[in-house]
Formats: structure tokens, C-alpha cells, sequence
């Protein structure tokens, strides 16, 4: 019965992380209006071109939809733009972080809003901590953006955090890291009476990915002072070239996990379309 409940669980996993993995970036334009009809005076295909049922011209091949994700990310970094010192990832980290109008409307600034030039470690003992940042790491800087409470709902707790490494090689080694820290912990001590347990992390088929060079999702529970109890939590790190960026979502009495991940995967999707925005 226990392998069961955790094969279900790994299902859950992957198909809530498909709506993360498939959020676009700039690879989903939204806004866009209907599909264009076509002009009165064209005919569609098979439709006679006069009255002696002469066939008219044939329909033409159907277009991509406005606003449909690609296919397969395609997205290279411009050489010049990507950062080389610790200077540059600053500035970069700074402006592709979200601030409170950027996420979801009505956010407000966490406690503490900023942390910046730190690198947080798992210890054997499955709890955080933060040192400085190691050799492979040109700078990290985390902003934290809540839903505050109201009409009887508790504070949603997110946090966005961006991420520069000196090159490729080191910042998809985080990605893989991160993927086996929930199989090492599935229980995790955030600190001030904070915890996660239940942990699980999918890292995604990169064909499955549209809006970065690769991604990976984990989901559990979350306590902790002012939670009301346990709640979903969810969280999400992808990769475009050296720059890593990770949102997380801790629940609040009165949300679903549908609620979290919709906040979740807009996150997602504006961070990375400001680090694309960075390198291109």
C-alpha cells in the first residue's frame, strides 16, 4: 500500500509540474485577440468558384495560433550580455527579480524582502543554513512577496530567487543537486520553527519544456508560526544558460494547491522572461 500511495504521489507531482514546465515566457504572448476570420469574399476550400461548380482555390495551410508555445525552446543567450563578474550578475539578479507589482496583483513585500550575496546549504541533518557564496556562484539574490490575508484566507508566503554562475556546466549542476536534496530530504528544517516534509521533485524531459533550458518541480507540505496548520507548498527552479531561477509558494488556510500553483507558474513564467530579457 505504501508503494502505491507514492507511485500516486509521483503522479500528482508530474502532472501539476506540467503546468509549470509549459507556462511560457516569452515563448507565450497573452493579450492576444481572436483568431482572424476569414474575409467574406474568400472562399474556402471546395467551394465552387461560380455558378458552373468550378472548383475555387484550395484552403491554405493553417498557421501556428497567436500566442501558442513553441514547439522546443530555442533561446540562446547573447555571449556579450551574459555576466563575467560579480558586478554584472548584480545587476542582472536585480533586475530579473519580481517586485510587488510585478508578480500577481495585490502582492506585498515578505519579511525579509531581500538577501542578497549568500548561498543556502542542506546539511546532513536535512536543515538549512547559508554561507558565502561558493566559487562557482557570480551572485544569488532572493526577494520574498506574500498574499496578504484576507476575506478569511491566510498569508500566501512566495519567494523568487535568481541566480548567476560562472557557466553553464555549474548552474545545471544546481539543478541536478536540487532533484536529489528531496530524495536525501524529504523532510526539511527552513528555520524559525518552519518545516517541509513530504517532499518529492520531478526534474522535466527537456522536450517538455517551452520556456527555459530546463526545469524541475517539487511539491510537499508546509508548517510553521502563522501557516494555521499544514498546507500545500510547491516550488520550481529552471535554467536559462548560467542563470538559475527558483520560485516557491508556501499555502495558507483557505487555498488549494490549484491556487498555489496558478501563483507559482505566473512567477515562473515573468522571472524568466526578465532573464531573458537580461541576456538577449
Amino acid at each position: 500500500m505504501k508503494h502505491r500511495r507514492n507511485g500516486a504521489r509521483v503522479v500528482a507531482v508530474a502532472a501539476a509540474g506540467v503546468l509549470l514546465a509549459g507556462c511560457g515566457g516569452s515563448g507565450a504572448k497573452t493579450g492576444e485577440g481572436p483568431d482572424p476570420k476569414p474575409s467574406g469574399s474568400v472562399r474556402q476550400a471546395g467551394e465552387p468558384a461560380d455558378p458552373s461548380g468550378t472548383p475555387g482555390p484550395k484552403k491554405p495551410e493553417e498557421t501556428k495560433e497567436p500566442g501558442a508555445l513553441p514547439s522546443a525552446y530555442e533561446f540562446t543567450p547573447d555571449p556579450a550580455r551574459v555576466p563575467k563578474t560579480a558586478a554584472e550578475a548584480r545587476r542582472l539578479t536585480r533586475n530579473a527579480a519580481l517586485g510587488e507589482a510585478d508578480w500577481t496583483a495585490g502582492m506585498v513585500r515578505g519579511t525579509p524582502y531581500e538577501t542578497a550575496g549568500t548561498w543556502t546549504v542542506l546539511a546532513d541533518s536535512c536543515a538549512w543554513s547559508r554561507s558565502a557564496l561558493p566559487d562557482g556562484v557570480l551572485d544569488s539574490f532572493t526577494r520574498r512577496l506574500d498574499v496578504p490575508a484576507q476575506d478569511g484566507k491566510g498569508r500566501v508566503r512566495g519567494s523568487v530567487t535568481v541566480t548567476v554562475h560562472r557557466t553553464v556546466e555549474d548552474a545545471d549542476r544546481e539543478i541536478k543537486d536540487t532533484v536529489q536534496e528531496s530524495f536525501r530530504c524529504p523532510a526539511q528544517e527552513l528555520g524559525g520553527g518552519q518545516r517541509l516534509s513530504g517532499l518529492m521533485s520531478l526534474q522535466f524531459d527537456q522536450k517538455d519544456v517551452r520556456n527555459a533550458d530546463a526545469s524541475l518541480f517539487e511539491a510537499g507540505k508546509f508548517t510553521g508560526p502563522g501557516s494555521g496548520g499544514t498546507q500545500d507548498y510547491v516550488w520550481s527552479k529552471s535554467r536559462i544558460g548560467p542563470v538559475t531561477t527558483a520560485v516557491s509558494v508556501k499555502g495558507a488556510e483557505g487555498y488549494q494547491n490549484s491556487d498555489l500553483l496558478r501563483i507559482a507558474a505566473e512567477g515562473g513564467a515573468k522571472v524568466l522572461y526578465r532573464v531573458e530579457l537580461e541576456l538577449k
